[in-house]
């Protein structure tokens, strides 16, 4: 699969407040909805390699110890795979956003802010997904 058909993205997750970090997405496609920190790998990268990269583009530098796997999507054409992990934080944060977003929102996975990205829509409405979102944040 070439490169520029993979993306990656995160929840970041607050420990202290148990809520998570979403973005407001400025331009291209989806304007107006919420979504993850994320984007393209590009071809020298790992999907970790990119995820790291797109954070500090998108929000600015972040300090985290673990990223932790969720899901892998592929298209069922196959020309799209897609990756999202978890990030546990310590402590909510401002982020510095760039201009791919116009705002920035703290809430439980519950409570997320609407119109949710098609890509973070299609997730949340795995139940093992959720169910794995509700596991990891018992453990950490």
């Amino acid at each position: 699969m070439e490169s520029n058909h993979i993306g990656c993205g995160a929840l970041i997750f607050c420990r202290s407040t148990r809520r998570y970090l979403f973005l407001l997405r400025n331009q291209k496609r989806h304007a107006g909805s919420w979504g993850l920190v994320g984007g393209t790998v590009e071809n020298h990268e790992t999907p970790i390699e990119a995820l790291r990269r797109e954070i500090v583009e998108e929000i600015g530098a972040v300090e985290f110890e673990k990223i932790i796997p969720l899901e892998k999507f592929t298209s069922n054409n196959n020309n799209f795979e897609y990756h999202t992990y978890l990030i546990p934080v310590d402590s909510e944060f401002v982020p510095r956003l760039n201009q791919e977003h116009r705002g920035y929102a703290w809430t439980a996975v519950k409570d997320h802010p609407k119109p949710l990205h098609p890509g973070v829509w299609r997730t949340f409405n795995f139940k093992a997904v959720i169910e794995k979102i509700q596991t990891v944040e018992q453990l950490l």
